[in-house]
């Protein structure tokens, strides 16, 4: 009961967003929170996330697990996908976008309030994996094999959030701890972060159309995100010498709704971006009720 109360505090940002967005239409324009967000404050959060305790082994296998994980599922969808679908473009959905999930915008916050401030160093450097994902696999196929790789690389390299972790990492290795003062400071750009980031994706969940459902298409996904995902990631989590805290929050990261970075990589691409929309909004709202089936797996992985 705790953990979905603290999935819907968490959610109430979401809705808060969504009603804005909805009562006050162009009036507010995301774009300008996303920049604040992308280059002011996700830096913060990247930043105290990756001080808040000493990089181990567990740390920095973490990402490289979600990573390996993410792979082997879109391998596993290249199959499926010449079997369930005769368009290119279902196709290319299908493969990636259950593996590019809400990692930043939900995740961050939802392992905070599950796991406390102990899951925060895990929660930033997972993103930071994800990131890699969406600028590569994810950019890919949304493109259908038109998309330039070298541009997805300069794209990873120019976001702060990148650098900012960077500095972290060496500054961890170094022993360094921030101040009290600091750590405030860090803090509060911190806690700004996850608020405008949930907010944001309540303005783009506003925004979706259902105009174009594909039911084939979104039931391939739910499966493939919610069913699947899960079995995979828990037989290969629980084969791992990893600490209990490690495992939760890659599991969680895992099964986190799929991210909005789908639209926009689906919009810029042409790749069916109101059939994409529809699944980002769909995903969200089944997480609710299976998260608190996934708390009940989080007992078996320590």
């Amino acid at each position: 009961m705790d953990s979905l109360q603290a999935v819907l505090y968490v959610y109430l940002f979401i809705l808060l967003g969504f009603l804005t967005k909805k009562i006050f239409g162009q009036k507010v324009d995301e774009k300008t929170l996303v920049v604040l967000s992308v280059y002011i404050f996700q830096p913060f959060l990247s930043f105290w996330g990756l001080l808040k305790r000493p990089i181990d082994l567990d740390l920095a296998m973490a990402p490289f697990i979600f990573f390996g994980l993410g792979v082997g599922v879109i391998v596993l969808n290249l199959f499926l996908a010449k079997w369930l679908f005769d368009d290119p473009k279902d196709r290319s959905i299908f493969i990636v976008s259950s593996v590019i999930g809400n990692t930043g915008n939900l995740g961050v916050p939802l392992g905070l309030a599950l796991f406390g401030p102990e899951s925060l160093p895990y929660t930033t450097i997972v993103n930071l994996a994800n990131v890699f994902m969406v600028y590569s696999f994810g950019a890919y196929f949304y493109s259908r094999g038109s998309f330039d790789p070298w541009q997805s690389v300069k794209n990873t390299i120019k976001l702060p959030i990148l650098w900012f972790a960077l500095l972290a990492i060496w500054l961890n290795l170094l022993g360094f701890k921030p101040s009290t003062q600091l750590d405030l400071f860090l803090q509060m750009g911190a806690f700004a972060a996850i608020v405008i980031q949930l907010m944001i994706f309540g303005f783009y969940l506003a925004k979706i159309s259902f105009k174009l459902l594909d039911k084939k298409l979104v039931m391939a996904v739910v499966v493939m995100k919610f069913v699947v995902l899960p079995l995979v990631t828990f037989v290969v989590l629980q084969a791992l010498p990893l600490e209990p805290l490690a495992k939760k929050v890659i599991f969680m990261e895992m099964m986190v709704p799929l991210a909005v970075a789908n639209v926009n990589l689906a919009a810029l691409y042409r790749c069916k971006e109101l059939v994409v929309t529809s699944l980002v909004f769909i995903t969200t709202l089944l997480f609710v009720p299976l998260l608190f089936v996934y708390t009940k797996i989080f007992d078996y992985l320590g």
